[in-house]
């Protein structure tokens, strides 16, 4: 962040908010033709409306998935819905994982798009569109996220985990949450307010509500950072018992600031749920972020933001772009030179080095693509910090 006093604040949403339930299910989507064949191409959107979902997009796979016609079969389509839905929890009038209406308009890939991404003869695989894509890293939280996007997870992932497990009841799937930290040369000291709206019963009195959601939030923020009383909103309409897709529209990719950094650095505009890894507004967003962590990881710079940009069906990055915000140990031209030298950031190598092309990205869908720790089957590789020494080696 920048150096002097202010305020600044980041919000998120949980797995039960519209737009994550329709993110949800473009990723199960996805990870369902990963695994039948990790070279499947998936683009799938999802609405999601008063008791009804409807996919959309494109898509090339395997027989078992699409048939020759460019048929997706959609019953299989329908009962990946379903299960994300069930899961999240919602069984409720307007909103109901069995009861739904569920209907599938997704279609073969464009011949147009797979020439030009797939590999042949001499030409290596280009990326899957144009565009530019950010990462960031800093060291405000051990996960080297900005401290109000990483709070604000943390709440409302916390009180999933809460629901689930039984350990609280009343309260519903849909929920939003928002951190305002003040800032002293820089650097987080405590939060000024913390809003937390969340879905629940009809017959929860607000006052229940509040005393339920107070001990996650102590729980997340740093001791003695909790914000006065009279700045702890929780549910300031005064009631939220209608929610989900049954009170708002959902769309996959509606909520990118959320997935990404909070605000704390900029985002190139393409989201990524729903979209295979040899979309870059996805994989490079993921490199982005793998390679700045490690240079904050390898204590290069306190803070690191990194651009990369390509071309539809080109394989070699148009642009690469570092900024340390003057918190570096070298320039950033010199970094700029480790970091290209140490990692080749053209699609097939993203995808490769990260080991991209598995089922792992349903669980990105709600709480942050990044700040997450890897895990067993290959999700969340982007947070290793594995480059550090090379990176290092590479200055040296």
């Amino acid at each position: 962040m920048a150096k002097g006093d202010f305020l600044f604040t980041s919000e998120s949403v949980s797995e039960g908010h519209p737009d994550k339930v329709s993110d949800r299910i473009s990723d199960e989507v996805v990870d369902a033709f990963l695994d039948a064949d990790p070279l499947s191409r998936v683009g799938c959107e999802t609405l999601c409306t008063t008791n009804r979902v409807i996919l959309a997009g494109e898509v090339r796979g395997p027989t078992s998935l699409i048939d020759g016609s460019g048929r997706v079969d959609a019953d299989k389509m329908e009962a990946l819905a379903r299960a994300a839905v069930r899961e999240i929890g919602y069984e409720q009038d307007g909103f109901h994982w069995k009861d739904l209406d569920f209907q599938c308009y997704l279609h073969g890939q464009s011949v147009d798009i797979a020439q030009g991404v797939d590999a042949a003869g001499n030409k290596d695989e280009g990326a899957g569109d144009q565009g530019l894509m950010f990462g960031f890293a800093c060291q405000e939280t051990p996960a080297l996220m900005p401290a109000a996007i990483h709070f604000s997870h943390e709440i409302l992932r916390k009180m999933a985990e809460a629901r689930h497990s039984g350990a609280i009841s009343g309260l519903g799937p849909d929920s939003k949450s928002q951190v305002t930290l003040l800032y002293e040369n820089g650097q987080p000291i405590r939060a000024t307010s913390v809003v937390v709206s969340t879905q629940h019963d009809e017959a929860l009195e607000q006052d229940k509500v509040r005393e339920i959601v107070r001990p996650f939030v102590l729980d997340v923020l740093p001791d003695g950072w909790m914000c006065e009383e009279d700045e702890f909103y929780v549910n300031p309409t005064g009631r939220f018992v209608i929610g989900g897709p049954d009170s708002d529209a959902g769309l996959t990719g509606r909520k990118i600031i959320v997935d990404t950094y909070g605000g704390a650095a900029p985002h190139g505009g393409g989201a990524f749920s729903g979209k295979d890894p040899s979309k870059v507004d996805r994989s490079a967003a993921y490199a982005a972020r793998y390679v700045a962590k490690n240079v904050v990881a390898a204590g290069l710079a306190d803070n690191c933001e990194i651009q990369v940009a390509y071309a539809i069906g080109v394989s070699k990055p148009l642009s690469f772009y570092v900024h340390t915000r003057g918190s570096g140990t070298v320039s950033d031209d010199k970094l700029a030179s480790a970091i290209q030298e140490v990692m080749d950031l053209s699609p097939r190598n993203i995808r490769e080095h990260l080991k991209l092309s598995k089922p792992i990205y349903a669980p990105t869908a709600a709480y942050g693509h990044f700040g997450r720790e890897p895990t067993a089957d290959g999700g969340f590789s982007w947070e290793r910090t594995d480059l550090v020494d090379d990176l290092k080696a590479a200055l040296t």
